[in-house]
């Protein structure tokens, strides 16, 4: 699976003198750097090469090709050539092997789930059609408003699009993934772990302390905050801005990793909706973070030593499931592994993986819950469809608020 680290991404090629240029310019992670157009890379002075270079890249990257970058890159051709190249050529020319042809050359599938949209080349709407308004721009990061890009919003919108929840739709989450069934096969029937029927109260999750073992991930920062961070209460970090609170079971799990590769790399949807993204951990060995961070996860990673957010999911107390139940009995958590397993990630066994996980949008300020996910299955995700349909009610709802308060001011004035 691509990671999300910029040394990774750029490789030995042309970009690599570009990194400075880019983070002044707010280009600053993967997921934003992948949908720069090609109007953004003349605002860059980019040459040829280095246009060619991000377009073949962010297509490898979709694809969890990126070993084959320099090569590719070095071929000094661009990708409509690449893909037109044959595949004779691509395995005698440029090494690559034959599995990893069929991935190259389909070009409707991408390994981390559905991709953003590709760059387009040609002339697109103005920013002024966009559905990103002057309201919203006032919620969005400092990046989003560095970026000038007309094509940036559009292809926002065209990837949100992709995720619209349709009418009847029944959502998985907000109480608990799916119903439950019994596990095994054969005479052997065991009956899942009970889950709970309501959400769990903000009283409960405002007052967690967790401890922050690494930053959002930008180009050109360090890997990991070196002076060790205080405990700090959760509701300080959801104070000014909703967040997506990822509840991992373990940072080595195959399916972990999996689920939040693909869930960050829908990070330009977040920012243009104005959430942060977070990792939550049980526990916390230092090597595995380092493993886990950037690479399969961008965003902040937080340390809740007393396991209170997965207590949380599990109405007061831990979900935990033994790994022949609930894994090895368990066709759902078999489908689930596949599934990850398919799109190449690495795995270890390190660290405690019976605890169950999930995941929480808080709303800002003491808005509360507005969504539960509980990892029923090992490898359950929540679907992204209601992740960003979620998010969006919030966004609207904060947006409602503000044009209230601005019209009971005029009012008053």
């Amino acid at each position: 699976m691509a990671s999300f680290s910029i040394e990774d991404f750029v490789g030995n090629g042309s970009l690599k003198e570009l990194i400075p240029k880019l983070i002044d310019e707010g280009w600053d992670d993967i997921p934003t750097l992948k949908l720069m157009n090609s109007e953004d890379m003349d605002d860059l002075g980019m040459t040829r090469q280095q246009k060619d270079a991000l377009e073949i890249r962010s297509y490898l990257h979709d694809r969890s090709l990126m070993q084959y970058g320099d090569q590719l890159e070095a071929s000094s051709k661009g990708l409509h050539e690449l893909l037109n190249f044959g595949n004779t050529n691509l395995s005698a020319q440029l090494g690559m092997k034959r599995g990893h042809i069929a991935r190259f050359m389909d070009k409707t599938n991408a390994c981390c789930g559905d991709p953003l949209p590709l760059r387009r080349r040609n002339p697109l709407p103005s920013r002024n059609n966009s559905i990103y308004k002057s309201e919203l721009s006032s919620l969005n990061s400092r990046k989003l408003k560095s970026i000038s890009s007309k094509s940036y919003n559009l292809s926002l919108e065209q990837s949100m699009a992709s995720f619209k929840i349709k009418e009847g739709y029944v959502f998985k989450g907000i109480v608990a993934s799916m119903p439950a069934e019994p596990i095994g096969c054969g005479c052997v029937q065991l009956q899942p772990p009970p889950i709970v029927e309501k959400v769990a109260p903000y009283s409960i999750v405002e007052n967690i302390y967790v401890q922050k073992l690494t930053p959002e991930y930008k180009i050109g920062m360090e890997r990991l905050i070196k002076t060790k961070a205080p405990p700090m209460k959760a509701s300080e970090l959801w104070r000014e801005k909703p967040a997506i609170l990822l509840c991992i079971r373990r940072p080595g799990c195959i399916m972990c990793r999996a689920e939040a590769h693909q869930l960050y790399s829908k990070k330009p949807i977040f920012d243009a909706l104005g959430v942060q993204l977070l990792a939550v951990l049980h526990e916390h060995i230092e090597s595995e973070v380092k493993d886990f961070w950037p690479r399969y996860w961008g965003g902040a990673v937080l340390f809740d030593k007393g396991q209170e957010f997965f207590k949380a999911l599990g109405g007061g107390k831990l979900l935990k499931d033994k790994f022949i139940s609930g894994f090895l009995l368990n066709p759902r958590a078999i489908a689930n592994y596949k599934r990850a397993k398919a799109v190449g990630v690495e795995q270890n066994f390190k660290g405690e993986g019976e605890i169950k996980g999930g995941l929480f949008i808080v709303g800002r300020g003491k808005s509360g819950i507005a969504y539960q996910f509980i990892e029923r299955n090992f490898g359950d995700w929540a679907p992204v469809a209601e992740i960003i349909e979620i998010c969006t009610r919030i966004q609207n709802f904060q947006l409602n608020q503000s044009v209230s308060i601005k019209s009971f001011k005029e009012e008053e004035e």
